[in-house]
C-alpha cells in the first residue's frame, strides 16, 4: 500500500471511531481501585527491542511507518481507545492459538478462551486452544495479572507464559473474568493502560497516590511513578482523547484525584473499546499492498512504563522466514 492509500486508511479509522466518539456519551458510574486489580504491562529485555522492532514490521509492514505518519499534520481525528504503534498486528484477521503453562481444566480453559474472545465480536482477531504450544501461553500461578504488548509475544521463550491470570479458577466472579481476562486480552492486541494518557494521570495528586497505593498494595513510591504516574509518551501512540470508561483504564479513586472526582475505570469492553477495535482489526482483509514488497524496520521504543523481565540469552527465540 502506498502512502496516499496508508493516510486514507488512517483517515477512515479515525473518521469512524470519531463518529462513535459522538455518538456514544460516558457512563456514570464508579468503584474505588481494588487492591488486588493491578495489571502490569511487561516489556521485551533491551537487547531485543530492535528485534521486536522487525518483527512487528514483518507481522505487519505498516507498523514501521506508521509512527511517522500518525505524526503528520494534524491528520487524525480523536481516537478515544489507544494502540501503541509498534506492536500493531494489522488490519488482516488473525487467530492466536492459546495454550496453559499448567494442568488445567477443559472447563476452565474454554471459559477463559471464551473471555479472551469478546474481543472477536467486534473485529477480526480472535483466539482458539491448541494442544501444542500457544501463542498465547496463559499461567494461573503467582505473580499477579499481567500480559505482554502486541507482537512482542512472538518473542517470549516458549516455556514461558505471555500472560499471568493468578489464581483464576471455575469459582472466580464472572464479573472478574470480564475485567480482568478482556483486559489483559487487550494487552495481547496491542492496547496499553488507557489511565496512563496524559489527561488522566494530570488528574492525580502524586502525594495522595503514593500514601493510597503503599497502604492497599504496599508499592514503594517508584512502583506508583511506574505503573499511575508516568504518562504514555503521545508520540508513539494513535489517539488525543482519554476514555476513562475503557477497560484499559484503571479504577482509581477519588482520594487521590486533584478534584476528588473518581477515575471510573472500565468494568468491560465498552461502545468506544468496541468500534475501535472494529476499525483497527477488521473482520474484512483490507488491501495490505503488492505481494513481495518489504518496509524497513525502525526501531520503536515500547512505553517507558512496563515491568521487564528477562531471562538467559540462550533461550531468546530465534524466528524462520
Amino acid at each position: 500500500m502506498d502512502e496516499t492509500g496508508y493516510m486514507k486508511a488512517l483517515r477512515d479509522i479515525a473518521r469512524i471511531a470519531g463518529e462513535a466518539v459522538g455518538d456514544q456519551a460516558s457512563s456514570d458510574g464508579g468503584g474505588a481501585f481494588d487492591a488486588d486489580a493491578g495489571c502490569r504491562v511487561m516489556a521485551l529485555p533491551d537487547r531485543l527491542q530492535t528485534k521486536a522492532a522487525e518483527v512487528a514490521a514483518k507481522e505487519n509492514p505498516t507498523n514501521a511507518p506508521l509512527q511517522e505518519l500518525a505524526l503528520g499534520d494534524g491528520v487524525l481525528d480523536p481516537l478515544q481507545l489507544t494502540i501503541y504503534t509498534g506492536r500493531y498486528w494489522g488490519p488482516v484477521p488473525k487467530t492466536l492459538t492459546v495454550s496453559f503453562m499448567e494442568a488445567t481444566a477443559a472447563d476452565l480453559r474454554a471459559r477463559i478462551v471464551e473471555h479472551l474472545n469478546a474481543w472477536a465480536k467486534y473485529g477480526g482477531m480472535s483466539f482458539t486452544q491448541t494442544s501444542g504450544t500457544g501463542d498465547v501461553r496463559i499461567s494461573r500461578g503467582p505473580g499477579g495479572y499481567w500480559s505482554y504488548l502486541g507482537t512482542d509475544i512472538k518473542l517470549i521463550p516458549a516455556n514461558r507464559q505471555t500472560m499471568n491470570l493468578q489464581g483464576f479458577t471455575m469459582s472466580t466472579d464472572e464479573k472478574e473474568y470480564r475485567r480482568v481476562v478482556r483486559h489483559e486480552a487487550g494487552h495481547t492486541l496491542g492496547f496499553p493502560h488507557e489511565h496512563m494518557r496524559q489527561a488522566l494521570v494530570n488528574r492525580i495528586d502524586p502525594e495522595k497516590a503514593y500514601e493510597y497505593f503503599k497502604r492497599t498494595q504496599g508499592w514503594p513510591k517508584e512502583m506508583v511513578d511506574q505503573q499511575v504516574l508516568t504518562p504514555l509518551d503521545p508520540t508513539k501512540i494513535i489517539g488525543t482523547e482519554a476514555d476513562q470508561d475503557s477497560i484499559m483504564c484503571y479504577q482509581l479513586p477519588g482520594s487521590i484525584t486533584k478534584d476528588g472526582k473518581p477515575i471510573r475505570g472500565g468494568l468491560d469492553i465498552n461502545p468506544l473499546d468496541a468500534s475501535f477495535t472494529a476499525t483497527i482489526y477488521p473482520k474484512i482483509l483490507r488491501d495490505q499492498g503488492v505481494a513481495g514488497t518489504t518496509t524497513e524496520a525502525a526501531e520503536v521504543p515500547v512505553p517507558r512504563t512496563p515491568t521487564v523481565v528477562d531471562w538467559d540469552p540462550q533461550e531468546d527465540v530465534v524466528l524462520t522466514s
